[in-house]
């Protein structure tokens, strides 16, 4: 075992050690890792349409095959070392996932309308806590899902990805992560948010070569102040947006409203208006703890000795979210392929690495599920 950078030397990025497997005798032997992107978000404009219309036309079933259009095009975008990743998921996969979900979902739900009818307060105080827990399981068991679908359908230079675990633990984990941050009233999740990041990261594959997730490093990235600008910002935030809403019903005289009175155009046209300031505000607050985790997500990121730096600002973060959220916003969700490509892009074209791994030791893996994120489609959580 050794610690390699370009000329082999050891690493020195500031993070500490990476100590590579590599083979007998072949210290010299790897790769630099060199990440380019050739997306265009403008070249996605014309498929924005085309998925927009169809899906229209469909009823939103035809959603299945644009994200997987999407997908390949994007993926086809991002090179390492000169070469093409590729995606071999298909729209069918990612439909049955979609039944499958509405199943998953679906009868719980069922047994929740059966209880209140039927079932009375008892069935129901029993119940209510427990589909409430449930809700929240389901999300972390979807995320790992599409997590390990995407990854066992992306292909670079034919050898596949692939995700190890079990979507049942990652799904406890993140239902304790959700308590535990609840409970410290949100302060516990930069522990848990770099926690899970581990758990998915620490189990991923290229063909038989294992990724690694190196706590010790990802924790060198400080977050804790950035995350109490957002949480203190949040707090006074939500105090003046209660204040200026008891503004507003002054202004518009509804303290004296009978009560059960529907609330006017103005006062409606006030709430959103003031929605519409501070949602750019809070992005801003928030935007350097995002941008240092997404910083401390990638610094403990290794493969063999190559570890991973993604120089993202939190002023460019900011500006990415708002106009994403702005174009979408406009085009009534039309340009979502665009917004996705300039999102990728953007990450990718931030993305560098320093040492060696040994990708050329790679050897095929298995294909994976049979089926896609239905889950991740559901709660729309899928980032592409």
């Amino acid at each position: 075992m050794t610690d390699a950078t370009l000329d082999g030397g050891p690493i020195n990025d500031g993070l500490g050690p990476l100590h590579g497997v590599y083979p007998s005798g072949g210290d010299e032997a790897g790769e630099v890792l060199r990440f380019h992107s050739t997306l265009e978000p403008k070249r996605f404009l014309g498929l924005s349409l085309r998925n927009g219309l169809l899906n229209i036309v469909t009823l939103t079933l035809y959603r299945f095959w644009g994200k997987t259009e999407v997908r390949r095009r994007v993926w086809q975008g991002v090179r390492l070392n000169g070469d093409a990743f590729e995606y071999t998921g298909q729209g069918k996969e990612l439909f049955i996932g979609f039944l499958l979900a509405l199943l998953v979902l679906g009868l719980p739900l069922l047994l929740a309308v059966f209880a209140v009818q039927f079932g009375g307060p008892a069935a129901i105080a029993v119940l209510y806590p427990i589909l409430y827990l449930g809700m929240f399981w389901l999300w972390g068991f979807g995320v790992f899902t599409a997590f390990r679908y995407m990854a066992s359908r992306t292909t670079w230079r034919g050898v596949r990805f692939r995700l190890g675990g079990s979507a049942r633990s990652y799904g406890f984990k993140y239902l304790g992560a959700i308590f535990l941050s609840g409970l410290s009233m949100g302060w516990f999740w930069p522990v848990a948010h770099r926690g899970l990041a581990e758990k998915l990261w620490d189990e991923l594959r290229f063909g038989d070569r294992r990724i690694r997730f190196r706590m010790s490093r990802a924790e060198k990235v400080s977050v804790y102040g950035w995350y109490a600008l957002g949480w203190v910002g949040t707090a006074v935030g939500y105090l003046v947006f209660v204040i200026g809403m008891v503004a507003l019903f002054a202004v518009l005289g509804m303290m004296d409203a009978p009560a059960g009175q529907p609330p006017g155009l103005g006062f409606t046209l006030g709430l959103y208006g003031m929605m519409l300031v501070l949602a750019p505000i809070f992005l801003l607050l928030w935007s350097p703890y995002h941008a240092a985790m997404l910083r401390s997500i990638s610094a403990g990121v290794t493969l063999d000795g190559a570890g991973f730096h993604l120089e993202v600002k939190p002023m460019e973060l900011w500006w990415l979210t708002v106009s994403n959220m702005a174009a979408l916003l406009l085009s009534l969700g039309f340009l979502t392929p665009w917004v996705q490509a300039r999102t990728a892009h953007f990450m990718v074209s931030r993305l560098t690495s320093a040492g060696l791994a040994h990708l050329d030791l790679a050897r095929q893996a298995g294909k994976g599920p049979g089926s896609g994120e239905g889950l991740a489609d559901a709660f729309g959580f899928s980032a592409i």
